[in-house]
């Protein structure tokens, strides 16, 4: 008789937590009752029947000072998590995304029992960002599971993990394929512009003010158009307040029904640097992007200049790297203003320059490199990865399906 895959799962957020359901999807898909999970759990993975080990909003912390006040705790989590791994043995350990935290037990892991085999779910931005950490990973990482195509290449190239491409989730998004197949607008309606001002009050707080003064100059340049901000639910009134006085006033809508309700109308985005980003480009919507750095990135920005090696990436947009060609404008810091901002939206709003055409045509090529082959979806093949290491070490477990072969 087959016994149970034994798999603990650690996440260090939602969108981590939405991975890891769809994991334990694709594995039930194929072995049905023989799984037991257990780690740390969101709401999804909740549902689906596993006991989190404590509420990840203690560890869910964002920005260096929320960090430092939370360390001790943090760290106290680490090691407890790291216990509760070594009690169980599983087949395999799966760590998602949020590298602070699930690397940290990663590393203890692998120290304390070399015998579990770790799965990384997610690869940390060794591309953009300290490229040393690939072959580091290397140690206590036997295999990644990418969402950017282009990563099994990179870390082969530094000598990092084993890395497969499953596919990314937002490339699956109906929405986001219905907004791309929709026909061309009709010339006759005033043209729609989406402002993306970010998810976090940090970056909104940084971005409002410039987003709204290049409204501003667009409509005294006699640009027609209508603005929409999608707001988060939870700082939705305090984007409101901070637009009560802008020239140009937006429709605000809330929620992730309506945000991609506004992508669907959308002729251009004014977008905050981030994971909308590549919505848009899979929604096929052009746009230009822009960022401001607090003040200890900006410090840290300045660092890269005296030792470029800690920083790679030629680009901040997701949609370019993916092209390996900068189609998508992106402006940083102080060169977020209208004057910069203003005119390559005015040239997206306007059919005749070709700008929106030409960013179009790219979209088409990105949804390409980042479909799966024979519409598969990325959780099964993700399954099919954790069941492959996971016959590596337990006996009599059923494993189906290979690992799909490297590819760029």
């Amino acid at each position: 008789m087959n016994r149970p895959l034994k798999l603990f799962v650690v996440v260090g957020e939602e969108s981590g937590d939405q991975l890891g359901a769809g994991l334990v999807d694709g594995l039930r898909g194929r072995i049905g009752d023989g799984l037991t999970v257990t780690g740390l759990a969101g709401t999804r993975l909740t549902a689906r029947g596993v006991v989190s080990l404590f509420p990840l909003e203690e560890i869910a912390v964002m920005g260096l000072s929320a960090v430092l006040a939370r360390l001790p705790s943090i760290v106290r989590r680490v090691h407890e998590t790291v216990d509760a791994v070594l009690a169980e043995k599983p087949d395999v350990l799966v760590i998602i995304d949020s590298p602070d935290f699930t690397h940290a037990v990663a590393k203890r892991v692998r120290r304390r029992d070399p015998s579990i085999p770790i799965v990384g779910y997610v690869s940390p931005s060794v591309w953009a960002w300290r490229p040393g950490r690939a072959e580091r990973m290397a140690r206590y990482v036997d295999h990644l599971l990418a969402i950017l195509p282009f990563e099994p290449e990179v870390h082969a190239r530094l000598g990092g993990p084993a890395c497969t491409y499953v596919g990314h989730p937002l490339a699956e998004r109906p929405e986001l394929k219905a907004a791309a197949a929709r026909g061309p607008a009709d010339p006759a309606r005033t043209p729609t512009l989406l402002v993306l001002p970010g998810s976090r009050r940090s970056e909104i707080s940084r971005l409002l003010e410039p987003f709204g003064a290049t409204l501003a100059k667009l409509a005294a340049d006699g640009v027609r158009f209508e603005a929409v901000l999608p707001a988060v639910p939870h700082l939705e009134a305090e984007i409101r307040a901070a637009t009560a006085d802008w020239a140009v006033q937006p429709e605000i809508v809330s929620g992730e029904a309506a945000k991609f309700a506004a992508f669907a109308r959308a002729d251009a985005a004014l977008a905050a640097s981030g994971t909308v980003t590549l919505e848009l480009g899979l929604a096929g919507v052009p746009m230009v992007v822009a960022y401001r750095l607090d003040w200890f990135f900006r410090r840290l920005k300045d660092l890269t200049t005296v030792f470029p090696s800690i920083a790679k990436a030629k680009s901040m947009v997701l949609a370019n790297i993916i092209l390996g060609t900068n189609v998508v404008p992106e402006f940083l810091d102080d060169d977020v203003n209208p004057d910069t901002l203003a005119p390559l939206l005015a040239d997206l709003l306007d059919p005749a320059t070709g700008a929106a055409a030409a960013q179009r045509t790219a979209f088409a090529d990105l949804r390409t490199r980042m479909a799966l082959p024979g519409d598969r979806q990325p959780s099964d093949i993700a399954a099919e990865v954790v069941l492959r290491i996971a016959a590596r070490r337990g006996q009599g477990l059923a494993v189906a399906g290979e690992i799909p072969p490297r590819t760029g």
